[in-house]
């Protein structure tokens, strides 16, 4: 009797051992591997019916986002457009001054260097500024890109060649810090640059955004660009900051860029 009991707990531990073995060996080969992955597409249009309660999870938030876009920043006292000139317009002139006001003391802390002028492009403007009050939105509207400002150094040579791809172009590229005049052969007449006669044989520091350094609107003078500093200050966010500090949005065609018939 003692043997078969001793039979009976022998086989007991062997099962334990064979239960143990298999459940390590089982764990072992149960690692997940994927297999495929698999998707499809879900139109959004006018069939799609809302789920109701991310509607209500998300309804705060977008209540919240919503407010903040549309509060008032400014006032515009008329229509401010990208087509109201030839050489330079409305918008384009308020995009280049922003730039140049928001973006020289942020160059100048970092680097111990002026900002010398602002060139952008008149197809990165978006949207007209409607005469009424300005808000964030108005901001998105205008500039919906993550376009940031950057500042290029130059020589006197490829501001040269900045300055016949502008007149070649023929378009109302914005700029600020510059007064370039044209006689009626399309000939540079007059140049200035911080108020002061264009000098070739000095470097200039001009602000644009990355889209244009990276080659877009054709603008490939700035592949010879010295050296290029990103301020990390989105183009947007400039316009946002500077509505917030003016009352009154005032810009006007004038003759920073023109010609003379």
């Amino acid at each position: 009797m003692a043997k078969l009991k001793h039979f009976e707990c022998l086989k007991i531990q062997h099962f334990v051992i064979f239960i143990t073995f298999v459940g390590v060996v089982s764990c072992h080969q149960s690692s997940s591997t994927l297999l495929k992955i698999s998707g499809k597409q879900v139109v959004v249009d006018s069939t799609y019916v809302p789920v109701d309660s991310i509607s209500e999870y998300i309804l705060p938030y977008h209540e919240h986002v919503e407010s903040v876009l549309d509060s008032t920043l400014a006032y515009a006292p008329w229509d401010i457009s990208k087509v109201d000139g030839t050489y330079n317009t409305s918008a384009g002139n308020l995009m280049a001054d922003i730039i140049l006001k928001q973006a020289a003391p942020i160059f100048k802390s970092r680097s111990g260097k002026d900002l010398d002028f602002v060139l952008l492009n008149h197809g990165g403007i978006r949207s007209n500024i409607s005469k009424g009050n300005v808000s964030a939105r108005t901001a998105f509207e205008v500039m919906p890109f993550e376009n940031s400002t950057v500042v290029v150094e130059l020589t006197g040579k490829s501001v040269k060649e900045m300055l016949a791809y502008l007149i070649k172009s023929k378009r109302a590229h914005p700029v600020a810090g510059i007064q370039l005049v044209l006689d009626k052969d399309d000939r540079i007449q007059s140049l200035k640059i911080g108020g002061k006669p264009f000098d070739e044989n000095r470097n200039y520091y001009v602000a644009t955004s990355d889209y244009l350094v990276s080659g877009g609107d054709n603008m490939v003078f700035f592949k010879d660009a010295l050296e290029v500093t990103d301020i990390d200050y989105k183009i947007r966010s400039a316009m946002i900051d500077y509505f917030t500090k003016v009352d009154t949005l005032s810009p006007k065609v004038d003759l920073r860029y023109y010609k003379v018939e």
